[in-house]
């Protein structure tokens, strides 16, 4: 079986991946609470709280997609009975893949939240890194306790000990995450 990360390194792009160090300090000082699941046909990292769960990287072995092993990960999930939530990266032209991957969550039953705004700078790279959040709940969730939610992951996840791993202030919540306001547009 080859390393984690540097499968999740090959796949996901530098903006979204957090640095090796960054990854052992979460699973050493979370443990229990953000955790690894690998096997050769794939990668699950993912942080879990007593009503949520937030898939951090889930990657399916190019030669497994289409055959249900996704499903098969993500319905082993919600048997816990709890919210997950993820970020997935809007469609791009330049990733051919990101139209397939709300594709894949859509067909899963995952609910993309229209009005929760997600920017955030690479701390290494510095590029801007914009994101939108679904999610799936057995129970009715609004989008605002989705966002109260992504601003903890944001904190105890993305942000936690940045300063240390990175030597910069990572940005704040309420930068990084909002509620948009969504205009409603009356065709007469």
């Amino acid at each position: 079986m080859s390393d984690w990360y540097t499968r999740l390194t090959d796949y996901f792009p530098e903006k979204e991946m957090k640095s090796k160090m960054h990854f052992e300090i979460l699973f050493h000082e979370k443990q229990g609470i953000y955790q690894l699941e690998e096997s050769q046909d794939h990668v699950l990292v993912y942080f879990e709280k007593a009503d949520f769960i937030f898939i951090d990287y889930i990657l399916v072995a190019r030669n497994n997609r289409g055959n249900g092993r996704g499903r098969m990960i993500l319905d082993q999930l919600k048997q816990k009975g709890k919210a997950i939530i993820l970020e997935v990266e809007p469609v791009t032209l330049n990733d051919p893949d990101s139209e397939k991957r709300i594709r894949f969550y859509e067909k899963n039953d995952f609910l993309k939240m229209e009005s929760i705004g997600y920017e955030r700078i690479h701390m290494v790279t510095d590029e801007l890194n914009k994101m939108d959040i679904f999610c799936w709940s057995p129970v009715h969730r609004t989008e605002q306790w989705v966002l109260d939610q992504m601003e903890e992951i944001y904190q105890e996840v993305h942000a936690f000990k940045a300063r240390e791993l990175y030597g910069c202030n990572p940005q704040s919540g309420n930068e990084v995450l909002w509620l948009k306001e969504l205009v409603n547009v009356k065709i007469s």
